[in-house]
């Protein structure tokens, strides 16, 4: 049997296998298919539930969200200084985030990998010597252009005002197969077109033998003679899901994939980081603002693709925009205004547009243990990140009324509809970071990549500089923000490391 759950299992429990992979997201379940179809012994343990697509596609959202969703949905990154408060969306279950996202698969730009050439001292990180393995990872998960036809009317409403205003919009890959836009991809493709990796990599793992032990929550990892020999943790089997008995794994190699918020709780609680003082340090975020637009006609922007059109044609600014809807019933809950207000313009539904914004941020988090479970998170947006969010919303507001909007709604916290005449009148460069509705799904960078211990966490292929036989695959290792989103970096990096340990 490939799939156990750990809190139905009752008393110690002891397992051996040549690699525990910690986390079973893109960075994981990349690696576990990789070294189980090289002959090793894999085991991958996940805090969360295993929900197969056949259930987590018949939720609602708010049902999907308490079943596969960190804090279902509410996990936060504290604003401080004047920076806004971040909701940080991320997975809680077998296949981690892969399975929540809108599928979006860019590739590392190539300014990125120059960065990380000649800031970072990693020169290996060239687009030629990548292509093989992006080329890998994207037929494994089917990535493909969204076609035309699956454009809401919403995103095509949007690019019509950005073309009358000179500006250029492209069409999105994403990993998907047989999508028939049901604008659902962040609460689980009811018909499995979206290739995460619960779809994709995860199954090639266990069909080579691997084995997922659901309801594991890893403490840190154990360590003998210098190098990683394992990880302890405790059985979510105790009162109310808790934390109950312990559990040892031994293992020749211990990867560790749980995400760029809970990879470095485990580095810090198992002595790493001493060296370079960076593990936990320069989280990036890409944060994200939502801007929304009220028309005369009927838009019903559910009818489509989730995302299918982006541009960066501002990314000299720092500013990726990407189109998006969620599902009614989530944009319903986030108009403004309360009582009848608020069900006045919830009732308005079918004719808004939206479209979202992110900035390439430099990377502002800071990640601390805390006294529970979850970490302690503040971020800070760096002056020039604080600069781009007033000119990103204007630039979409802006467009939107070039498509015709009769007011648009900007993520500011109680300002309500803003027509063309208030939208000049606007002080948007001095609204506080508390009164920004900000979010986002791409924590990268907590133990970042490097080429030296005294100012990385890990080196060019994720093992850690202070523990042979410990090595990192997730988005914590990513070097800088990347102004994309991330998870196809992420699986091309992991498939590369994972390369590289098979053969050792």
């Amino acid at each position: 049997m490939s799939f156990h759950d750990g809190a139905a299992h009752f008393g110690p429990l002891t397992l051996e296998a040549d690699v525990v992979i910690v986390g079973s997201g893109a960075g994981g379940s990349v690696t576990a298919a990789v070294l189980a179809e090289a002959g090793k012994r894999v085991i991958v343990l996940e805090e969360g539930r295993h929900v197969p697509q056949a259930e987590y596609g018949k939720l609602t959202p708010s049902q999907q969200m308490r079943a596969m969703w960190r804090d279902a949905g509410l996990t936060f990154a504290i604003g401080v200084g004047d920076s806004p408060m971040i909701n940080v969306m991320m997975g809680k279950c077998v296949g981690g985030s892969s399975a929540l996202t809108g599928g979006v698969c860019f590739r590392t730009p190539g300014h990125v990998l120059k960065t990380w050439r000649e800031e970072r001292g990693l020169p290996m990180f060239t687009e030629e010597h990548l292509a093989p393995f992006f080329e890998e990872v994207e037929q494994a998960v089917h990535v493909e252009e969204v076609p035309a036809h699956l454009r809401s009317r919403s995103t095509v409403l949007f690019n019509e005002g950005a073309t009358k205003l000179g500006h250029a919009f492209k069409p999105i890959r994403r990993n998907t197969h047989g999508c028939e836009g049901n604008s659902k991809c962040n609460f689980g493709c009811p018909k499995a077109a979206k290739r995460s990796v619960d779809l994709s990599w995860l199954p090639r793992a266990t069909a080579k033998g691997a084995q997922v032990w659901t309801h594991c929550l890893v403490e840190r990892v154990t360590h003998q003679d210098g190098r990683a020999n394992g990880v302890v943790g405790r059985l979510l089997n105790g009162d109310d899901g808790g934390p109950g008995t312990s559990f040892t794994v031994y293992a020749k190699r211990v990867v560790l994939a749980a995400g760029a918020y809970h990879t470095p709780l485990l580095a810090q609680a198992s002595g790493l980081g001493r060296t370079s003082g960076q593990v936990g340090k320069n989280l990036t975020l890409h944060p994200a603002f939502r801007v929304m637009a009220r028309f005369d006609e009927q838009v019903e922007g559910w009818r489509g693709a989730l995302q299918s059109m982006y541009s960066d044609d501002w990314e000299h600014d720092g500013i990726t925009m990407t189109s998006m809807f969620l599902p009614p019933g989530v944009l319903a809950a986030t108009m403004p205004g309360i009582g009848p207000r608020h069900v006045a313009r919830a009732r308005q539904m079918a004719q808004l547009g939206v479209f979202g914004g992110m900035v390439h941020d430099e990377g502002g988090g800071v990640v601390r243990r805390s006294p529970g479970r979850e970490p302690l998170v503040t971020y800070e947006l760096h002056r020039k990140d604080k600069a781009a969010v007033p000119r990103l919303m204007r630039l979409m507001a802006d467009i939107w009324f070039a498509a015709g909007a009769k007011e648009v709604f900007l993520p500011v916290l109680g300002l309500g509809g803003v027509t063309p005449d208030r939208l000049r009148t606007l002080d948007l460069e001095h609204v506080k970071g508390r009164d920004l509705e900000c979010s986002s799904q791409h924590p990268l960078g907590t133990t970042r990549m490097g080429s030296a211990k005294e100012t990385s966490v890990v080196d060019p292929y994720g093992e850690c500089w202070e523990l042979p036989g410990c090595t990192i695959v997730d988005g914590s290792v990513v070097p800088t923000s990347l102004g994309v989103n991330p998870q196809l970096t992420i699986m091309t990096m992991a498939l590369r490391i994972a390369r590289h340990l098979a053969q050792a």
